[in-house]
């Protein structure tokens, strides 16, 4: 399959250092969408995406902020391309935010009382037994 390029203008250096990831995970990201869907609920299909979006995200938001890999231009070239989400990784820079797994579950529209999602909820305020799972993306707790 050939390389698609998402821009005419070329990559900034430090490209060749993660694009075997990205590419990896974009891979991952197409076998996911292609993948059937018989025998799960609406949501649940969309699970695996919304969990390689995040570590897309994740991955390039660690490279810049935490181990300082990669170069300002590398990130901002990330960023206009679409590669990772720009407004997650605006949330996981404020406090209480680092561990956010989606933007949809602090969105307080998408639920029936105007609250945040379930996995919002610290672990030690819920019940021991309690399974707790998104229903937007699947998470079991991103709060802490």
């Amino acid at each position: 399959m050939p390389k698609v390029r998402r821009s005419r203008k070329p990559p900034p250096d430090g490209w060749e250092l993660i694009e075997p990831t990205i590419e990896e995970l974009d891979a991952k990201m197409r076998e996911h969408e292609t993948e059937p869907h018989e025998g799960k609920r609406k949501v649940e299909a969309l699970w695996p995406i919304f969990k390689i979006h995040h570590q897309k995200s994740r991955y390039l938001y660690d490279l810049y902020y935490k181990r300082k890999a990669i170069s300002k231009e590398l990130y901002d070239y990330c960023i206009k391309e679409k590669i990772a989400d720009a407004n997650l990784i605006a949330k996981w820079k404020k406090d209480g935010y680092e561990r956010l797994c989606c933007l949809r579950c602090i969105q307080v529209r998408d639920t029936n009382f105007g609250t945040n999602c379930i996995c919002r909820v610290p672990r030690n305020k819920l019940d021991k037994i309690q399974i707790v799972e998104c229903v937007h993306c699947g998470c079991r707790g991103c709060s802490g």
